[in-house]
């Protein structure tokens, strides 16, 4: 496992509660969209029992040129450096790591169940099939409570105009809080608005990201639909 050193570019807020730290992209850092790294603070503001590194999937795409996470902003004394620290502030990267990767058979299509938070990897997903032009067909069913809890939401929609084999599903869980107007789906994932939208249940790889909990949850559904076990790959978002 690789070890490099970057500076922060950048922080924004992609929602409400979250936010997106950029950073620069280290010579020879390659990657692929849906990997994970390391992230260390060398000097942090302050420090706690939880130190000072995290893991966080690499929400960017390889073919940007800044490596970017995003993260619910806990309070905790990590995230608070990372929201004081000046701009050029020193990190470090281990990685980059995992094989919650698109998998290559371009024929079989990719279902891909999003919680929350646990978009990061499939927005890096959807963004470099997007720029390769893969004729791959994708399905993102992505959960949140409301719009305004909804990381880049914008630019999957936008995503889904311009790459006729995305087609994005998103659906709020809690909307009479919402200040926001929406048209779309409403509810939990389930099989039923899954058939909705997927020709054949049998048919794709199914991706699942977001808290365990959910996570749990939607092997469940798909186990019992009658989903061969071996088409799930999963990945639960502890303590973000």
């Amino acid at each position: 496992m690789a070890g490099y050193s970057s500076r922060l570019l950048d922080r924004t807020q992609v929602a409400e509660g979250t936010m997106a730290f950029h950073f620069a992209k280290p010579s020879g850092f390659d990657f692929k969209a849906g990997q994970f790294a390391i992230w260390t603070l060398p000097d942090p503001p302050e420090t706690d029992a939880e130190g000072n590194r995290r893991t966080f999937t690499i929400a960017s795409a390889p073919y940007e040129d800044q490596l970017m996470f995003v993260t619910r902003m806990r309070d905790t004394a990590f995230k608070r450096s990372l929201k004081s620290v000046a701009m050029g502030a020193e990190i470090s990267i281990a990685g980059p790591m995992g094989s919650f990767t698109l998998h290559r058979d371009s024929v079989r299509p990719a279902v891909l169940l999003a919680g929350g938070i646990g978009i990061t990897p499939f927005f890096s997903i959807v963004k470099q099939a997007s720029h390769d032009g893969l004729p791959q067909s994708l399905h993102l069913f992505y959960s949140n409570h409301r719009p305004e809890d909804t990381p880049f939401l914008d630019i999957l929609q936008a995503l889904e105009k311009t790459n006729q084999s995305f087609h994005l599903i998103a659906t709020m869980t809690d909307l009479p809080p919402s200040q926001s107007k929406w048209a779309g789906e409403t509810g939990f994932i389930n099989k039923e608005m899954l058939a909705r939208y997927v020709r054949d249940l049998q048919a794709p790889i199914y991706y699942i990201a977001g808290p365990p909990a959910m996570v749990a949850s939607m092997q469940e559904m798909l186990v019992t639909s009658g989903i061969d076990e071996d088409s799930l790959r999963m990945e639960g978002f502890a303590g973000y």
